[in-house]
């Protein structure tokens, strides 16, 4: 009732000022030029806060504050970790993927911009420490991956839905857990969701090295089709014809593409928006976001049977510590020849 009280008074007196209570109680200690030096309330909320602090479990996580380019990601040390709230579940992170799409947000370059400050990230992989009210599918110590986050992925604790929290098979570590979620997804998504791609089919991955290509070439040849992957370097070629590709080409090599037979031999094609009215051809773009409810049920089930039956594999390549997310955002986007999914440890 004491520490109410307090509150009241100091609320009252703030807003005097023009202040509002949230500016002045923070995660941060109270300055002296956050209240007069005169007044009597100071010490007492300095005490306050200073409990508050004390009560508080903190972790590491990356915050943007700003969007912009690889700089922004700070590392922070006294960030709260986040509790589970109705049908949530707290997951203690032991990697998180790194997608591209991640680097578009945080420079402000996508559509869809999160609420500064933010924590980037959505496929963690960790260990279940909390649930909220409601939840019935999991308990703290379960191995999870998941396929999104509520507070961001690149923190020592994250909190997401239920319905995007996954069991991690224990033949799958923490790293291949954290290249699952958008890689896979995705891959199904646009093979079968959006191409309606079927066996015997002929399926060519640009790009085939990296986590979704890798994960398209896998998917690709379990369902029974013909699979073509570029990629650019030989350690990429190799890994693309380690992962179900039939054939592989390196894009960087000059007339690569001479060597892709496409529609009767007769080499690129300049389109021409009405010949896809007449013909009924599609250019279809894919937005996992869009997935319905129903829709990232299905792929679930099929990435579970894949697990099952052995051939969804995920690849991890390079690692950098939560420190190096920076570094990490720069080299996906930069570095030559991506060849497995890129991942932060925590």
């Amino acid at each position: 009732m004491a520490e109410l009280c307090i509150l009241q008074l100091f609320t009252l007196h703030m807003e005097d000022k023009g202040l509002k209570l949230e500016d002045c109680i923070s995660l941060r200690p109270l300055q002296p030029r956050d209240l007069d030096r005169d007044s009597i309330l100071f010490e007492q909320i300095k005490d306050l806060n200073q409990r508050k602090m004390a009560t508080l479990k903190l972790m590491r996580a990356i915050r943007v504050s700003e969007f912009g380019g690889p700089s922004v990601l700070k590392l922070c040390t006294d960030v709260p970790v986040p509790k589970p709230a109705q049908k949530q579940v707290l997951i203690q992170v032991h990697a998180c993927g790194v997608n591209p799409v991640e680097t578009y947000i945080r420079a402000g370059a996508y559509s869809r911009k999160p609420r500064l400050p933010y924590t980037p990230g959505s496929d963690v992989s960790g260990v279940v420490v909390e649930v909220g009210e409601g939840v019935d599918l999991f308990k703290a110590g379960d191995r999870v991956f998941t396929t999104g986050s509520e507070t961001g992925g690149y923190a020592e604790y994250s909190v997401a839905s239920e319905d995007t929290v996954h069991r991690l098979p224990d033949s799958l570590d923490f790293t291949q857990g954290a290249a699952i979620g958008i890689p896979y997804f995705t891959a199904y998504r646009a093979l079968f969701q959006k191409a309606h791609a079927k066996a015997g089919e002929t399926v060519l991955v640009h790009g085939a090295s990296g986590g979704v290509g890798i994960a398209a070439c896998q998917m690709a040849r379990a369902f029974g089709m013909k699979v073509l992957g570029t990629a650019g370097t030989p350690e990429g070629i190799e890994q693309v014809l380690k992962n179900g590709a039939h054939q592989a080409f390196n894009h960087r090599q000059k007339g690569y593409i001479d060597k892709i037979k496409i529609v009767g031999s007769r080499g690129t094609i300049e389109i021409n928006p009405r010949d896809t009215m007449l013909k009924e051809l599609s250019i279809i773009g894919v937005a996992l976001f869009s997935s319905t409810r129903e829709e990232k049920t299905e792929c679930a089930a099929a990435l579970f049977a894949g697990m099952d039956a052995g051939w969804l594999k995920p690849v991890v390549g390079p690692q950098y510590t939560i420190d190096k997310a920076a570094e990490a955002h720069e080299n996906i986007i930069n570095s030559p020849g991506a060849t497995g999914k890129m991942v932060l440890i925590m």
